[in-house]
C-alpha cells in the first residue's frame, strides 16, 4: 500500500482583521455623534497614530485616547468626540465561521498562527470572542515591536511555531503584506473570499 505524501505546509500564518473577523461600519455612529462620516477612520488609522499603537509603543487606551483628542481638535466638541470613540470601541466584529472551521481542519495536520497588526487589546477580544483556543500561537504586533510587511514579524510567526519559513501558508487580506511574505520565503495567498483560502488550505483539508 503506497504511503500519503506530506502535506505542502507545515504552518499555516492567517491574518485575523479581513479575514477572521469582520468589522462593521461606523457610519450609523458618526452620525449618531455630529461627525462626520469617515471621521473616525481617519483618526484612528492616520499612520502617525496607528503605528505607534500596533508597535506596541503606545498602549490600546493611549490610542483611543489619542483618536479623541485628535476628533476634538478636528470637530470642535470634546464631549461628542470621546462619546463617539466609546461607542465606537464598543463595536463588535463578525467572526466568519467558515474560516474558523476550515482553521481548526488544518490545526489537526499542520500549526497554525494568527499574525495580526494589532493593539494591546487583541488577547483580549480573542477571548470574548472564543478565538483565544484557534491558533498554536498568536504574534501580536503590539507585543513584538515591529509590524506587517516588516519580514521580522513573519521569520518571528515561524520561529514561534518552529518551522521553516519556505513550509508557512502566509494568508493575509492585503496585497502588501503578501508580497513581503513571499519575499521572504513563503508561499502566500491574497485574501478576498472564502473559496481563495480554500484553494490554498486544500493541500491540507481534502481527504485522499
Amino acid at each position: 500500500m503506497s504511503s500519503l505524501p506530506p502535506p505542502s505546509y507545515d504552518a499555516v500564518l492567517c491574518d485575523i482583521d479581513g479575514v477572521i473577523r469582520h468589522w462593521p461600519s461606523a457610519d450609523a455612529l458618526e452620525e449618531e455623534h455630529g461627525l462626520p462620516v469617515g471621521a473616525l477612520a481617519a483618526a484612528a488609522f492616520a499612520p502617525a497614530r496607528l503605528v505607534p499603537a500596533v508597535t506596541g509603543r503606545i498602549t490600546d487606551e493611549e490610542w483611543r485616547s489619542a483618536v479623541a483628542a485628535d476628533l476634538t481638535a478636528r470637530h470642535g466638541s470634546k464631549d461628542r468626540a470621546e462619546a463617539a470613540v466609546l461607542a465606537w470601541s464598543g463595536l463588535v466584529p463578525a467572526v466568519d465561521q467558515d474560516v474558523v472551521a476550515l482553521l481548526r481542519r488544518v490545526r489537526e495536520v499542520a500549526s497554525v498562527a494568527l499574525v495580526t497588526n494589532a493593539t494591546t487589546r487583541l488577547e483580549r477580544d480573542l477571548a470574548h470572542q472564543g478565538l483565544a483556543d484557534l491558533a498554536d500561537a498568536v504574534v501580536n504586533t503590539a507585543r513584538i515591536g515591529v509590524a506587517k510587511p516588516d519580514p521580522r514579524v513573519y521569520r518571528i510567526a515561524a520561529e514561534r511555531l518552529g518551522v521553516a519559513v519556505d513550509r508557512c501558508l502566509f494568508v493575509d487580506d492585503t496585497a502588501a503584506n503578501v508580497t513581503a511574505a513571499r519575499e521572504i520565503g513563503m508561499t502566500a495567498v491574497h485574501y478576498r473570499r472564502l473559496e481563495d483560502l480554500c484553494a490554498a488550505l486544500s493541500p491540507l483539508t481534502v481527504t485522499p
